[in-house]
């Protein structure tokens, strides 16, 4: 096998063309084979194989810097440089990450993970790399999905004035992780379907190089002019416009002519953008079909495409969708936003049902809040479904046109807490800090799925403020049913009445703590057991009452612990009951690398052991 050849990126260099593409179809049997066993992101890696080895043969890494927007492309990038055995782990803890790692291996240029931002850190790079006198090149790849974010408009704006050699290659399959929607996507569909300008570009160009004399340099000058063909053949040519010299659009699985265009775009003294046109899923049926299912996938059998374990129902993402399209029945108000996610929030069923009230803006999270808040001035409730770790990004779309407004959008924030194998940047173990720092806005995180029914009315029908829930990923906890007091503002829920020492959870914690009150309870130890419920505002009412009774308060809180849930509590207990102990279980600051969830809740001590372990040492020692 041509695979097993390549133990250094050199070695590439070394094949002949018609070797490149039989390597081509063994790193996408190699692929296949591996993810089909750890998961991972399929359809994503399957479309890039070629441009891939395109980018090696032409370039020389790591001297030349290659960063991938979002990242979760870079798997034959991390065969490409050496590390093909460590695949057998990828995404496991300790293993090899699925997506770029500064610390993992030089060839990784930037870390990413998040979409939008390799234009940016590639301009910057290269800026960086003139002002300090060096000699490389700087290759940015984007996807046509991620050009709907604002932060890549940004950056080609910016990256207009460069006066030295910077390639942006547009990786362009028509696919973000749903389907692509927009004038973006419009646009470069109106290019994709151009299948004349390429040809008409290079027959009028042949002509003219016939012209003796005068025909090279006649050729010389119409590439340069504003008015050249291009212009003519491209209705806006909206690159071109911004000062961005415009190559392809190019087939991205043909290795040669895009080893060729690659290297024409690096002889340029400014910016240029590389349209590449691929398939995302290329050489695999069943994800060629639905790529979007083979986005992102657990372990599957690879000649079915079916997934090996079986989905256990109900997630907490199918409890939000059809409880979000039950309350849409009895309101007409009530529509539904999501940044390119329609499937991976639970809106898919709504927007079939409600197609006039469903709105996909792309990944663009900062215009999603934003457009938010119009319709809420206008009079609509609008739900802005969105994974915790993406909203992030439009922090001061939430404080600046939200909340100091005080209009009524709610946040359902899926994925919050340890989301396991995507690693740091995709862990949503922020929002409660961040969230509860904007005046307004209130948060709830429910125990278990009866709860986030609960919470849901409650937003869209009896709240007229910011309003955001946060819930985790997986299977919706069903334990505590017995327990199901309306919601009331800023109030939480006593569950089970002890001494001496007092369980505060909230979220998927109050799960946790269950267990670790059963445990203690074995051992003679009774505690009580409250759902915190409201993260913001605190129910002080709650605490008061627990700080009373109680030695030993115990928060518990899938969150860093600054910021978070449990800071806030034990600010009110020393201010009021200094003589009370408060022991906050919550995460470290810090970023949490990938892994399975179960391992990573045991090493980060905040599964029911690690947490009984912690609490019989702070018991036993201070009190």
């Amino acid at each position: 096998m041509l695979l097993e050849q390549i133990k250094e990126p050199q070695d590439i260099k070394k094949l002949k063309d018609e070797e490149l593409e039989t390597l081509a179809g063994e790193i996408r049997q190699f692929l296949i084979d591996k993810i089909s066993m750890t998961g991972g992101h399929l359809a994503s890696n399957l479309g890039v194989v070629e441009l891939t080895i395109a980018l090696y043969q032409a370039f020389n890494l790591p001297r030349d810097k290659v960063i991938w927007d979002v990242g979760h492309q870079s798997y034959t990038h991390k065969i490409l440089s050496g590390r093909k055995e460590m695949f057998d782990e990828l995404r496991q803890y300790g293993g090899l990450s699925g997506f770029p790692k500064r610390k993992e291996s030089p060839y990784d240029a930037f870390d990413t993970g998040h979409s939008s931002t390799s234009i940016s850190a590639g301009l910057g790079m290269a800026q960086g790399r003139d002002l300090s006198g060096e000699n490389y090149t700087v290759v940015s790849v984007i996807g046509d999905g991620a050009l709907t974010g604002g932060m890549a408009y940004e950056a080609l704006n910016n990256a207009a004035r460069i006066k030295k050699n910077f390639i942006i290659v547009l990786n362009d399959n028509n696919m973000s992780i749903s389907e692509n929607v927009g004038g973006m996507s419009r646009y470069l569909n109106t290019i994709r379907t151009d299948s004349g300008y390429n040809q008409l570009k290079k027959t009028v160009s042949d002509a003219l190089a016939k012209i003796p004399v005068i025909g090279n340099s006649l050729v010389e000058k119409i590439s340069r002019t504003k008015d050249s063909i291009k212009q003519l053949v491209i209705p806006g040519m909206l690159f071109e416009n911004m000062g961005i010299t415009y190559l392809g659009p190019v087939d991205g699985h043909d290795i040669k002519a895009m080893v060729r265009i690659l290297k024409e775009a690096k002889k340029m003294n400014r910016a240029v953008l590389v349209h590449v046109i691929t398939k995302k899923g290329k050489g695999y049926p069943p994800a060629e079909k639905n790529p979007s299912r083979f986005h992102g996938v657990e372990a599957f059998d690879p000649a079915t495409g079916k997934p090996k374990k079986e989905k256990i129902y109900p997630s907490y993402t199918d409890v939000f969708s059809k409880e979000l399209c039950r309350l849409a029945e009895k309101n007409p108000h009530l529509t539904a936003i999501t940044a390119a996610m329609p499937d991976g929030t639970g809106l898919k069923a709504f927007a079939k049902r409600y197609p006039d009230r469903f709105f996909d803006v792309g990944i663009a999270e900062q215009h999603a809040v934003t457009s938010a808040a119009g319709m809420a001035a206008a009079g609509l409730r609008p739900v802005v479904a969105v994974y915790s770790s993406f909203l992030q990004r439009a922090y001061d779309q939430i404080l600046h046109d939200v909340c100091i407004q005080n209009l009524p959008v709610i946040f359902a924030l899926d994925r919050a807490g340890l989301v396991g194998s995507d690693g740091e940047t995709h862990q949503g173990i922020f929002d409660l800090s961040y969230l509860t720092s904007i005046p307004n806005m209130s948060v709830l995180a429910p125990k278990n799925l009866w709860e986030l029914r609960q919470d849901l009315d409650f937003a869209v029908n009896h709240f007229n403020r910011p309003i955001a829930i946060r819930y985790p990923r997986g299977q919706a906890y069903r334990g505590l049913r017995e327990f199901a007091a309306p919601v009331e503002y800023g109030k939480g829920e006593m569950l089970y009445e002890g001494s001496k020492i007092a369980l505060l959870a909230v979220g998927s914690m109050v799960s946790t703590a269950e267990h670790v009150r059963e445990k203690l309870k074995e051992e003679g130890i009774d505690c009580s057991l409250a759902n915190g419920r409201f993260i913001k505002p605190v129910d002080e009412e709650l605490v008061e009452r627990l700080a009373a009774s109680h030695l030993l308060l115990v928060t518990m809180e899938e969150n860093v612990l600054q910021g978070g849930y449990g800071l806030q509590v034990t600010a009110y207990v020393h201010a009021h009951h200094p003589e009370v102990k408060v022991l906050n279980i919550a995460l470290p600051d810090a970023y949490v690398e990938h892994g399975n969830v179960s391992l990573l809740r045991e090493n980060l001590k905040i599964d029911s052991d690690s947490v009984i372990r912690t609490i019989k040492d702070f018991y036993s020692g201070d009190m």
